[in-house]
């Protein structure tokens, strides 16, 4: 017995050497690169340096001006709305009938970019991403003229009997990022939402607007967009893919590039939380 304990002591500080050994080749690793380097250039002091201090830079102007497209005016809006699983096929009979008719009329500054019906990730939910053409102006009037719409009036009372909750934010669309625009199908989309730490917009931003190159040879970017209104600090992504092998194929790709392994270092420390969601198109959204 006394052996046996013995060995097991033996074995266990033999993993732990192990494991140290490991670490410490890997601090190695990035030691050499980080003086190879020479810190030619500030930005590239490295992602281990950015675990450990975020430096502050001053702002002149808020994240919103930096980061937005500034030839377009447009304000986006992200709708979530949880229904009750016996009222989902309803639902989506009446969204498409209502968007139809608000698309039929040019008055209304506003239009559906996208509606899905969430696959993978929070069940029995339906997304809605719609644009105003002309920022918070377009927004106000959107809003008058449905509030005298007595057609979407009743639609919306109707509504509110299939739904268990829903929520909102306004969004902006990133400068560097694709501009939505309806594409064919069929395909599955994926939103991936970044929670951020506070006061790292510009950085992640930054990063992105170099990374984005390397995520465009199937066309899968669709959108980028971070928000104005809601909760604050949130990023969205949406990629579009032909299904889920697609998309395993094309993100394992991504990796195959130089350079979008330290996008993701750099950027990870960033991000408090995040979520992915795959979505279905409903049968009338302009983006299938």
């Amino acid at each position: 017995m006394r052996i046996y304990k013995q060995h097991e002591r033996i074995m266990a500080t033999t993993r732990s050497l192990h494991i140290l050994n490991r670490q410490q080749h890997f601090l190695n690793k990035v030691h050499s690169t980080w003086l190879a380097r020479g810190f030619a250039n500030k930005s590239d002091e490295g992602w281990l340096s950015s675990m450990f201090a975020h430096k502050v830079d001053a702002r002149k102007d808020a994240h919103s001006n930096l980061l937005s497209k500034k030839e377009t005016s447009n304000l986006y809006k992200i709708q979530f709305h949880n229904v009750k699983p016996e009222y989902m096929e309803a639902y989506n009979k009446m969204s498409d009938e209502v968007q139809k008719e608000l698309h039929r009329d040019a008055s209304y500054p506003c239009e559906v970019i996208g509606s899905w019906n969430t696959w993978y990730g929070e069940q029995d939910q339906a997304v809605h991403l719609w644009r105003y053409s002309g920022g918070y102006p377009a927004l106000t009037e959107c809003l008058r003229k449905l509030n005298r719409n007595t057609a979407y009036l009743a639609f919306r009372k109707e509504r509110s009997k299939m739904l268990i909750s829903r929520s909102n934010q306004l969004l902006l669309e990133f400068s560097f990022w694709n501009e939505p625009a309806p594409r064919s199908g069929p395909n599955i989309y994926e939103l991936r939402t970044y929670q951020l730490v506070p006061g790292t917009m510009i950085e992640w931003g930054n990063h992105w607007a170099r990374a984005i190159k390397y995520r465009q040879e199937n066309n899968e970017a669709v959108g980028g967009f971070f928000t104005q209104i809601g909760e604050l600090y949130v990023v969205h992504h949406l990629w579009a893919y032909k299904d889920l092998q697609s998309r395993e194929e094309t993100r394992n790709a991504a990796w195959l590039k130089e350079g979008w392994d330290a996008n993701v270092h750099y950027t990870m420390p960033l991000i408090q939380k995040m979520e992915s969601r795959i979505m279905i198109p409903m049968e009338h959204s302009p983006l299938q």
